[in-house]
């Protein structure tokens, strides 16, 4: 496999990586990066009359068939009253279903409609198409380590509930 050249510029990491500048720099470049890649549907929530939070759930919800509401809750973090009122205008657009559990009918089982997943995979796409034009210009080694900074990130107890963490390919 060829070496990958660095982008226009970066630069290396410093062999002093833990100062506070380079931790700032790690910070920055999480934040902006972050929000440049979710600036790429923004556009397309905006014109269904969604946010972050619906994609975030919807994304959950698309890889998770049948997750119950509490795990999604767990999964993202948020409040009870706001994840209700995110699923309430979810299905309200007929892009969610809700069903009861099998052996405790008290759950709500979650997954996308048909219509649902046209949006979600169309969201995905364009982040998609984002991660790998900079993974592409990454290389290997460098998506490997930024995947092992983030999940470095969570926490011990988290990382079960993360759906794919540790899993290869």
């Amino acid at each position: 496999m060829a070496v990958q050249n660095p982008p226009d510029g970066f630069r290396a990491a410093s062999p002093l990586f833990l100062r506070e500048p380079e931790i700032r720099r790690g910070v920055e470049l999480l934040y902006f990066g972050y929000s440049h890649l979710l600036r790429g549907i923004d556009e397309g929530l905006a014109k269904q009359g969604l946010g972050r939070a619906h994609h975030r759930s919807l994304y959950f919800i698309a890889r998770n068939p049948d997750i119950t509401v509490s795990e999604l809750l767990r999964l993202l973090g948020i409040t009870k009253q706001s994840l209700g009122r995110v699923l309430n205008e979810l299905a309200e657009r007929g892009l969610i279903e809700t069903r009861m559990g099998r052996e405790d009918r008290r759950q709500r089982l979650l997954r996308v409609t048909e219509a649902g997943a046209e949006l979600e995979a169309s969201l995905f796409e364009a982040l998609r198409e984002r991660l790998s034009g900079a993974y592409a210009q990454a290389g290997q080694n460098a998506v490997t380590g930024f995947w092992a900074v983030l999940e470095g990130l969570v926490p011990a107890e988290e990382k079960p509930r993360m759906p794919h963490a540790g899993k290869r390919g």
